[in-house]
């Protein structure tokens, strides 16, 4: 009897299931919505556009948080009261959450809501960074009755992970949007002293940045990091969000007067940026990598009366996962031209393992970890579609000159987050690749309001 791989039933099943709902809707066939087609027509997608641009206008002065408890500032929150995360002030999620309310007010001509906004932003930037610990740790997430949910800035120089690198982004966003960045001025030194913690606790001898720990990192059960060793992953997502935070701070620095600053936090970003290319593209499979720091000569160690022959040449292995975060380079500009092709026409034209009916992988459909299970506490990024993702790999495929690859993605996700919207009432987490079938936390806003950006 021949042997089925899990991952061909996997592979069928989910060409079965995504076969049968399109065509229960009436939808363009499944060849057509995993193609890099444009799938809306122009009036189509300002209707769906509009829909959703209605559901978040209604849903943004919910979001608007009054100072409470330990939070001493008016806040954002990832959702409207009574979901899943709408009492918790999270780190990254609030970049990108504060990004997509600025869109709703940006489409709306809402300047009253622009001022609120501009306000609760700067506010959820000052609550962190108003908890950090005197050498510069950062909680990962708070809410009213807890400053350290996470224990970070209680655990100070013994805690292996802390927020991510997000806070020179969001001091940046709430400062173009104000018209003036020296507000930050009395505060900049807070981001200056989160970055050299992170430097000074989690740096790897190949100048990248490495994960402390699996708790929190942002794209939970990433398998070139959860459940690895700590300290071992030079985690792509960390680092090309380290390089786009200093990078914006780079230039708040230019904005307050600080020149030195400036030229220092520059010279830190290229520096980061070369040593992403050189260590974590991949020439074999044109790929950029998270990579394994774990490379020691231990040779003086375990067999020191025999001979030295050759040194090892390497500092850390490519852990060849092709998770999402092989696209973020692009995100954020440091791949050179040929490397970001290369990518493209090698990884994502070719065939479907990351380019799916309704957006991107979260993780090739080809590897074997791969898996569309309903999961919290991790939630699951082996291959469910999340909307942080095809915002990604668009901003990705739009820097790089692939328009009518932009657009397809664009497309997908209005469609995707626009039938979950008229179907449920709201949206979702993350959603089945194939289907488009929710599946997980219903109310879920946070960086789905991302998709606003899709809409021109």
């Amino acid at each position: 009897m021949t042997q089925i791989s899990r991952r061909d039933l996997l592979a069928g099943l989910a060409a079965s299931s995504a076969a049968s709902i399109l065509t229960a809707h009436g939808e363009q066939s499944q060849s057509s919505v995993a193609s890099n087609a444009t799938l809306l027509s122009v009036d189509e997608r300002r209707r769906r556009g509009d829909a959703l641009l209605r559901y978040f206008a209604e849903c943004a002065p919910r979001m608007l948080r009054a100072p409470d408890g330990v939070l001493k500032h008016p806040s954002i929150a990832q959702t409207v009261p009574g979901n899943e995360y709408s009492t918790q002030l999270w780190d990254w999620d609030t970049l990108w959450t504060s990004q997509g309310l600025f869109r709703v007010a940006e489409l709306e001509h809402d300047e009253s809501l622009k001022q609120q906004l501009c306000e609760h932003v700067s506010g959820s930037l000052l609550n962190f960074l108003e908890h950090a610990s005197s050498s510069g740790q950062i909680p990962i997430m708070m809410t009213a009755d807890n400053a350290d949910a996470f224990r970070i800035v209680a655990r100070s120089e013994t805690s292996r992970n802390q927020a991510k690198p997000v806070f020179g982004q969001l001091g940046l966003l709430a400062s173009d949007q104000r018209g003036d960045a020296q507000w930050l001025e009395p505060h900049f030194d807070a981001i200056l002293r989160f970055y050299d913690s992170w430097v000074k606790h989690n740096s790897s001898p190949i100048g990248l940045l490495v994960w402390g720990d699996d708790v929190a990192i942002g794209d939970d059960n990433d398998p070139t990091t959860f459940g690895r060793p700590f300290f071992s992953s030079a985690n792509l997502l960390l680092n090309c969000l380290f390089y786009q935070d200093i990078l914006a701070s780079a230039e708040l620095a230019k904005r307050l007067g600080r020149p030195i600053d400036h030229e220092r936090l520059s010279r830190q970003a290229e520096e980061l940026a070369q040593n992403i290319h050189t260590c974590c593209w991949d020439p074999r499979d044109s790929y950029y990598y998270t990579v394994d720091v774990q490379c020691v000569d231990r040779r003086t160690e375990l067999i020191p009366t025999v001979p030295r022959g050759m040194d090892m040449s390497w500092k850390c292995l490519p852990t060849r996962i092709q998770m999402f975060t092989g696209f973020l380079p692009l995100w954020c500009g440091i791949a050179p031209q040929q490397n970001a092709q290369k990518l493209v026409s090698t990884n994502y034209l070719a065939d479907d393992r990351l380019r799916a009916q309704w957006g991107t992988r979260s993780l090739s459909s080809l590897e074997t970890m791969y898996s569309l299970e309903r999961s919290s506490n991790p939630s699951n990024w082996l291959g469910p579609i999340w909307i942080m993702v095809n915002y990604f790999v668009w901003k990705a495929l739009q820097r790089y000159g692939y328009k009518k690859e932009a657009d397809a993605l664009a497309d997908k996700t209005i469609l995707l987050l626009s039938r979950d919207l008229e179907s449920n009432g709201s949206l979702n987490e993350y959603y089945h690749p194939d289907t488009g079938a929710a599946l997980s936390h219903t109310g879920y806003i946070t960086w789905n309001l991302l998709v606003l950006e899709m809409i021109e």
